[in-house]
């Protein structure tokens, strides 16, 4: 048996039974355990076949009882999609029959011992996300600095979720700092002694997110609220304690835990939380250096140049609206085109692009994305000097001869201003 002080025989009112049975079920469902080794290449069929029943089981009960859309959206990088609400209300299902047929099978009298060990799984699932999260804010790569396309975009153009990520973005420091807390948090969490602290922390963290994306309308409103209902589910398993403590000025006794009784469990327990960090903090640590440094023999491409260039000429047969009226060319290998052309990536009134440059035949490609392997058009170019280039071939099948003048664009935004001394609002 375990030894534990944790373990007591008062049995819990129903209402408790029914409350941590339908938590447990969802709870599970959500965080899917068993697909954090997707990494590994033999555990990612685990991952890769339960991902591929669940997605039909929720489609199919989309078709015949959720109904929240025909043809569901799939996750894309936001977890507001259609597919995202069936999903959640397939979850919600699951767990409710799954809490009748609990009740009718189970007859116990508490569950001291496994909603211990849910919060162990929580605890850790938080710590996860708030280590990946975190780590990347670190060296800044989950917002990042307005681009020059992005500073010669009108701020009124700026959708509100766009309009928060350059806010985060712009100061690195800010960025460095939030996901110093989000790391903090997820430390403190892999430790029995602080997990406590650091629940409160991932709380404060998650509240704060979870309001940025309710109120900047930035589509991962359920993954966040989420996170921060898991972060109170921690502090609720502390819940006396923490009254006792803060509210009614009472002594609080240390927090209740499992003892391993077998050393090979122990040792087990330990490789657990050992390997955990590895893959979850050290290797993400280790990854995010590399691309922020750029440590490796990846190769360089060849870039034309990088500014804001305005459309002095443009001859072609194409409509007013698609017309080139400036060019914007990264650092890297991208840029974007005030036109309304859909040929292009269109956001904010600008088409997007990405090209590849062959410097011996002079000639540039255009892609929508830098991934794709055709290009959308191919054009000659010439610099008579650094401050002019001539782009010419067709679009469309149309010929088009653009001529493009470097433009000393000022964004004051650009300079990241500081002032401890300010006379006047700016």
């Amino acid at each position: 048996m375990l030894s534990a002080n944790i373990t007591s025989a008062s049995p819990w009112a129903w209402w408790q039974k029914f409350l941590f049975r339908f938590c447990c079920i969802y709870v599970l469902l959500y965080m899917t355990p068993w697909t954090w080794l997707s990494d590994i290449p033999i555990l990612s069929l685990i991952g890769e076949y339960y991902g591929k029943a669940e997605e039909q089981l929720v489609n199919l009960a989309n078709t015949y009882i959720f109904h929240v859309k025909d043809v569901l959206v799939p996750l894309n990088g936001s977890g507001d999609t259609s597919y995202g609400y069936a999903q959640l209300y397939f979850f919600i299902l699951t767990a409710t029959i799954g809490l009748i047929l609990w009740t009718l099978f189970d007859k116990r009298k508490n569950y001291d011992t496994a909603y211990y060990w849910l919060l162990v799984l929580i605890r850790y699932y938080v710590a996860m996300v708030a280590l990946r999260y975190g780590i990347i804010k670190l060296f800044g790569q989950q917002m990042i600095f307005p681009s020059l396309s992005a500073l010669a975009t009108p701020l009124g153009d700026l959708l509100p979720m766009r309009f928060s990520w350059y806010f985060i973005g712009y100061s690195t420091p800010y960025q460095f700092f939030s996901g110093a807390v989000e790391v903090l948090a997820g430390l403190l969490l892999l430790f029995r002694r602080t997990s406590t602290l650091g629940a409160f922390i991932a709380a404060s963290v998650f509240l704060n997110v979870m309001m940025m994306n309710l109120c900047y309308d930035i589509p991962v409103k359920l993954f966040s609220i989420h996170l921060f209902l898991f972060s109170n589910l921690l502090l609720i398993g502390d819940g006396k304690r923490l009254l006792n403590f803060f509210v009614f000025n009472k002594p609080t006794e240390p927090t209740s835990h499992i003892t391993l009784p077998q050393k090979w469990m122990r040792t087990t327990q330990i490789a657990l939380k050992v390997a955990f960090a590895g893959l979850f903090l050290v290797m993400p640590l280790f990854g995010s250096y590399q691309r922020a440094f750029e440590v490796g023999d990846s190769p360089k491409t060849k870039k034309l140049t990088s500014g804001f260039f305005a459309v002095d000429q443009f001859k072609g047969n194409m409509a007013d609206s698609l017309r080139w009226k400036d060019v914007v060319f990264e650092a890297t290998n991208a840029g974007s085109i005030q036109t309304a052309d859909t040929l292009f990536r269109q956001r904010y009134r600008r088409g997007y692009f990405s090209y590849a440059l062959d410097s011996l035949k002079q000639t540039i490609a255009f892609k929508k994305f830098a991934t794709d392997s055709t290009a959308l058009f191919t054009l000659q170019y010439t610099m008579p000097d650094t401050n002019h280039i001539v782009l010419q071939g067709k679009i469309r099948n149309d010929s088009v001869i653009v001529g493009l003048k470097r433009q000393k664009r000022h964004f004051q935004l650009a300079e990241r201003q500081f002032h401890w001394l300010s006379e006047a609002n700016r």
